[in-house]
């Protein structure tokens, strides 16, 4: 099975639901979720904030951090995580952002990825540094995000039952 089918089993077994907001994916992430069969039981929606304003915006990013660290930080991540998961009423809120190349942005050369998970347990990030073309770095954040959340939700699970 995929990873996306993975998230889609493993989020039905926990009985939750999930929303993304994404950068550089473009909204791949919620795609790749969404290509699942019965992926409408536990994904509520996404957001594709491309923009910087649409972070503050659409999600709730502080204006102030944006505008400190611009929008390829941990941080942003994780606050694009956890406004898309209250704003779309969701159990999980993903978060993508970065720079997909082929040039840099920033400051930060492509592959530079920040991805985050907000969820009952907190929020948690992970800097991934991504090699290859545009649509590698976009797609291995995919890979690399669905995988994240599988984890979580299998450790989640074993943490309920002890």
């Amino acid at each position: 099975m995929s990873v996306s089918g993975d998230a889609v089993m493993a989020l039905r077994a926990a009985g939750a639901t999930v929303a993304t907001a994404e950068s550089l994916t473009g909204g791949l992430v919620c795609a790749a979720l969404v290509s699942v069969p019965g992926a409408s039981d536990v994904v509520r929606g996404g957001v594709v904030a491309y923009a910087p304003e649409l972070k503050t915006t659409l999600l709730g990013v502080d204006a102030e951090l944006v505008a400190e660290r611009g929008t390829v930080d941990a941080d942003v991540a994780a606050a694009m995580a956890v406004g898309v998961r209250d704003r779309l009423g969701a159990t999980y809120g993903l978060a993508t952002t970065g720079v997909a190349g082929p040039d840099p942005s920033e400051g930060k050369p492509p592959g530079t990825v920040h991805v985050a998970i907000a969820g009952p347990e907190g929020v948690e990030t992970a800097l991934l540094a991504l090699a290859g073309s545009r649509d590698d770095i976009r797609t291995g954040t995919v890979a690399a995000l669905l995988s994240m959340l599988v984890a979580r939700l299998g450790e989640e699970s074993r943490s309920q039952r002890s």
